[in-house]
Parts: structure tokens; sequence; C-alpha cells
């Protein structure tokens, strides 16, 4: 043992250990901690791969779908070999090749409003890998209302948002009050989307989460990071709103009713 870690870890950890900002109370604090994953897809994948990189101790996978060929381009957790497979199941290999020491929860299924609470409960951090607007919303209620930081990303096109969600800061909600209406804004599979920026983002995903666990930097909440794969980046200032149904506190922490999707 060296300073609490194996060999092994010590050697796999080494360029974070030397970090001072992480160091080795850094290390452990990720090795024992527990992060869920909603979505095994194009944001999920890269932040997964990372966070498992990282050695954050305990991945919870949730994704209820098989992979397809047309995810390929930008859901790098999965390979041709995987098509037909549970997304979790593959996504919980290719984990295992990246860091056998991390332990992978698999949740084979929709986040819905009958287990979106339990879930969420069992985990320091939750990253939203999801493609669609009721996901986001009800996992953004279930969130706050549980007091569990969630970092929240989304592509379209060539282009990635990025929203954390702490205690008292500015959530989903807020920013965006209700859902647009269904055919207002089309999704990837109507779009297209650049397979890279599902990497930009959600390694920034990665990122943040890594922030939060280790209480250093300034984690982007309060401001949406917008990426603009043919631009650049830039900020975007945001604010609590006043009245905001997710953000009321209450004793009883009920889901909220979710707008349709």
């Amino acid at each position: 043992m060296i300073g609490g870690f194996t060999e092994d870890q010590f050697r796999r950890y080494a360029r974070h250990i030397v970090l001072e900002e992480v160091g080795g109370k850094g290390q452990k604090r990720l090795l024992e901690s527990r992060v869920l994953v909603v979505g095994a897809g194009g944001l999920g994948s890269p932040a997964a791969l990372y966070l498992a990189a990282a050695g954050v101790g305990t991945l919870g996978l949730c994704d209820g779908d098989v992979v397809d060929l047309s995810n390929l381009h930008r859901q790098i957790l999965h390979g041709t070999a995987d098509v037909g497979r549970r997304k979790v199941d593959s996504g919980k290999d290719a984990i295992g090749r990246i860091n056998p020491d991390v332990r992978v929860v698999m949740h084979p299924l929709r986040l819905a409003a009958e287990n979106a609470a339990e879930l969420v409960a069992g985990y320091d951090v939750v990253v939203d890998g999801s493609d669609n607007f009721a996901t986001k919303f009800l996992l953004n209620d279930v969130a706050v209302q549980r007091g569990v930081p969630l970092v929240i990303g989304a592509i379209l096109r060539f282009s990635g948002q990025l929203l954390t969600v702490l205690r008292d800061t500015a959530c989903y909600r807020c920013v965006f009050e209700e859902a647009p209406p269904p055919g207002l804004v089309p999704a990837c599979q109507e779009a297209g989307v650049l397979g890279a920026v599902a990497g930009v983002v959600g390694s920034l995903q990665a990122v943040e989460v890594l922030k939060v666990l280790l209480g250093r930097g300034v984690p982007y909440c309060n401001r949406i990071l917008v990426y603009d794969a043919l631009q650049g980046f830039r900020e975007v200032a945001v604010a609590r709103r006043p009245g905001c149904r997710a953000c009321i506190p209450g004793e009883n922490l009920t889901v909220l009713p979710q707008p349709n999707s």
C-alpha cells in the first residue's frame, strides 16, 4: 500500500495525485463517490468513460434502450459487435476495459415518475445525458427536490449546451419553464448531430462532476455554456426564477407533474 492506495491504484491515478487540487485525499474521495449517468448514449458515453478513468468508485448507468447501428458515430461506449445488445450491458463492458475497479450498477429502464426519486437518491451527483424534454424536466425536478447535484447536457446538429444545478442555483425549469410544443424542436434523428460534438459536451459534463465531487473550481451554475462547433464557446447568464415549481421548498418531496414531450 502507498498512502492508502494499492500499488496499481497509485500508478493508475498518479497524474491526479500529483495535482495539488486533487492529491491523495481528493482521489480517495472520487473512489468513494457514486455518480448516476442517465442515458448511455452520445453524452453519457464520454461522461461515463472519463468518470471511470478518473476513478469514480461507483457508476450507475440508466438506459432502457439497445444499441443501434445509427448510434455508433457518437455513442463511444458501444461498438459494432454490440448492435442489438442492451446499452447498459455494453456500457458496463466498456467501463470494465477502462477501469475494472469501478463498480457499475445497471439500471436497464427508462426514467419515469414512478422510479426517478428512488433512483436519484442513491447517488452523489447525476449526469443528464437524456435526449428528450420529458426526461430532462423530470430529472431536474427530482434532483432539485432531493438536493442532488445535476449536470445537464444537450446537443443538436453542431451545437451543445451545459448547465450544472446545485442547491440554491438556477435549475433547468428556472430557465425553461415548460417544454416546447411537440414538433417545435427537432430531435437528433430528424435534424442530425455531429458525433464529435457529443464528445465535447459529454467530456465537459465529466469535468463538471469531478469539480463538484472535489469541491474545486467554479461549476457552470447560473450560466449556460453554449458550444457551437462552427463558431466556438460562449456563456449565457441565467438566474433562479421566482415561482419555479421545482425550486419551491416543501416537506413532501414529490415528483412534479411533467410537461408533454
